[in-house]
């Protein structure tokens, strides 16, 4: 049993994985050429279109579906003062450690979660719970000294020199800031945006009016965020630039605990119908709540190092909209005129929010490492192993190959034509390299559902042959049944009905 997290090296899953992105053209490591820049990855071909389908899929979900839910896309660069009244520029911190031995450096908090991981995989839950409390009694008390001791205490040590030589715990401030102006002299300190939230709450009453939203309503938003993390590891799990998508639902004060069970259940619900498997998922309450919130959870995922955050529900009070409304000095207040309907008296009030935020990059690991799968196949007397990636259709990079048998006798041709009927509603792959369970054998590693198979048959019947991923079944159908064969696998609908 594990005492810490794995690393990619120790996983030997994780390992596999990672293998699998790269070699299949999913993810690289960015600046390769250069021996790679640390927790910075790149997106490949095959990456980029599932990590678009994954964006576009949650976004049609909050946009499409929620007819009280729209779009904005803010700017990365904002004013410092944003940043101010957020509490980012006073308190966005991480508590970290080194090892004097080693010289390597730790989040202290999450060395002591590990901690209390270890005691609730042993059965000591009353242990971890422990553990947890206090350490969240000293961070809240600031009291860096006494999480140094709790480490010393609780005999965690370096997993690279295995000594429990540690410095003291130091604040170090998660923020990447940069200049902004032509000259030097005049330029003014800006940051790079730690989260996409602030740019939903300086626009509420921007979108709110134009849009003439009534409460409830909800802002979604996917943009770029950037945190200089010290301790960067698990692959794309926690890198310095990455992606989020967030919801903030602005409720009436008084309301929010209902609101926030409803998104806590639709967000769940949301990754089951995506395939994720119900027993890999959990929510977790959070013990200590930030300051802003007055209920808060995580929903985890089981990856091959843990079970690990991949998206936060929060009920953030009125605290965002509030702290600018102070520091700006414009009122960020709603007029709810449908009070008087009820009985209540007319008046200005300011929101309260409920916050839904996935990390993309996160999302998208969970879906890789869900649909990454091994088996062992039985081919008349000899059994072998296959690898393949059982994406749910409506995420898979690529929805079908055409796949000539020959390169000769019209097939081409006839698959040639094939192709271009579909191309224009879906992703697709012609190929005619190699024998044909070789060219199946790429497409299953990649998760294309399904794969075309154009024979001589085709060119007497317009029938063809086609294979799918999951069961290897291969069914011959018209090819003027192909595309409606396909939409209805891949399309979103089936997704959306199960969120209605």
């Amino acid at each position: 049993m594990a005492t810490q997290e794995k690393t990619p090296v120790e996983n030997a899953q994780l390992k596999d994985i990672i293998s699998h992105a790269k070699e299949y053209g999913f993810i690289f490591p960015s600046s390769e050429i250069y021996d790679g820049l640390q927790a910075v990855y790149d997106y490949g071909q095959m990456g980029v279109e599932l990590k678009n389908n994954i964006k576009n899929l949650w976004w049609k979900s909050m946009t499409q579906l929620n007819q009280n839910v729209v779009g904005l896309d803010a700017a990365i660069f904002m004013h410092p003062l944003v940043w101010k009244a957020s509490g980012h520029v006073d308190s966005f911190n991480d508590p970290m450690i080194d090892n004097k031995d080693s010289k390597k450096r730790y989040r202290a908090d999450v060395m002591i979660e590990e901690k209390a991981a270890q005691y609730e995989n042993e059965g000591d839950v009353e242990r971890a719970k422990a553990l947890t409390a206090e350490m969240g009694r000293l961070l809240e008390a600031e009291d860096l000294n006494g999480v140094r001791e709790l480490i010393i205490r609780e005999d965690i040590k370096c997993p690279v020199s295995g000594t429990a030589n540690w410095t003291e715990v130091r604040q170090f401030n998660l923020m990447f800031s940069t200049q902004v102006g032509s000259v030097a002299e005049d330029a003014s300190t800006i940051y790079l945006r730690p989260e996409t939230a602030q740019g939903i709450f300086v626009n509420f009453l921007n979108v709110q009016k134009t849009g003439r939203m009534k409460v409830p309503f909800g802002i979604a938003q996917i943009g770029k965020a950037f945190r200089n993390e010290i301790v960067a590891r698990q692959f794309i799990f926690r890198m310095r630039e990455f992606e989020q998508m967030e919801m903030q639902f602005f409720v009436r004060p008084g309301t929010e605990m209902e609101w926030y069970e409803k998104w806590r259940d639709t967000r769940r619900k949301w990754h089951e119908a995506i395939g994720v498997p119900t027993d890999k998922l959990r929510f977790h309450d959070h013990d200590k709540l930030a300051h802003y919130a007055n209920a808060a959870l995580d929903i985890e995922f089981e990856f091959p190092f843990g079970f690990k955050e991949v998206e936060g529900i929060h009920s953030r009070t009125d605290f965002d909209l509030t702290q600018h409304q102070e520091l700006s000095r414009k009122k960020l207040q709603y007029f709810d005129n449908d009070l008087n309907e009820e009985g209540k008296p007319y008046g200005n009030y300011v929101p309260y929010v409920i916050e839904t935020s996935v990390g993309a990059d996160r999302l998208f690991l969970m879906v890789l490492c869900s649909a990454y799968t091994e088996e062992e196949i039985t081919e008349g007397d000899s059994t072998k192993s296959r690898t393949f990636l059982k994406l749910h259709p409506a995420l898979a990079p690529v929805k079908a190959a055409i796949l000539p048998l020959t390169k000769k006798d019209g097939l081409p041709e006839k698959a040639t034509e094939i192709f271009d009927s579909l191309k224009y509603d879906f992703n697709m792959i012609y190929e005619e390299r190699d024998s044909i369970g070789k060219r199946y054998t790429r497409q299953d590693l990649i998760g294309t559902p399904f794969c075309i198979a154009v024979d001589h048959q085709t060119l007497e019947d317009n029938t063809v042959t086609v294979r799918d991923r999951d069961t290897r079944e291969q069914v011959r159908m018209p090819i003027s049944e192909l595309h409606s064969y396909i939409n209805k696998a891949v399309s979103y609908r089936s997704i959306f009905e199960q969120l209605a």
